[in-house]
């Protein structure tokens, strides 16, 4: 339970500093000695909802699987991946090297991309 707390809604930032989202949820999974460790982070919309439950969870949820196109509703972070936690958690690993979350692929998609310009964007 402390974990949760101690990890739950706090800011995902990746080597660079750049924000990549919070901790919506945590995967455990069961070591080979029996002990249960952290082995994921996710974070994204239906994952959220799934934790908030309710109307508003389902909602959501819903709009999660809308946006889903058939890639995960969530973003999951290795714990491995992760070098420190303080007031963010802080991973080793930069931005690009994560799987994109669903909700910015589906804007670029289907918003962003239809912009006149855009592929000329400055990043």
């Amino acid at each position: 339970m402390q974990l949760g707390q101690h990890l739950l809604d706090r800011q995902i930032v990746d080597a660079d500093g750049l924000l990549v989202g919070k901790v919506d949820d945590i995967e455990f999974a069961v070591a080979d000695d029996g002990t249960v460790v952290v082995d994921a982070l996710l974070t994204g919309t239906g994952v959220l909802g799934q934790r908030i439950g309710g109307v508003v969870g389902r909602l959501l949820i819903r709009a999660a699987d809308r946006l889903r196109d058939r890639q995960p509703s969530a973003v999951r972070i290795r714990y491995p991946l992760v070098e420190r936690v303080d007031s963010a958690v802080r991973l080793r690993v930069r931005l690009d090297e994560l799987p994109p979350a669903p909700l910015e692929e589906y804007l670029r998609r289907r918003l962003i991309d239809r912009i006149p310009g855009s592929d000329r964007a400055s990043g």
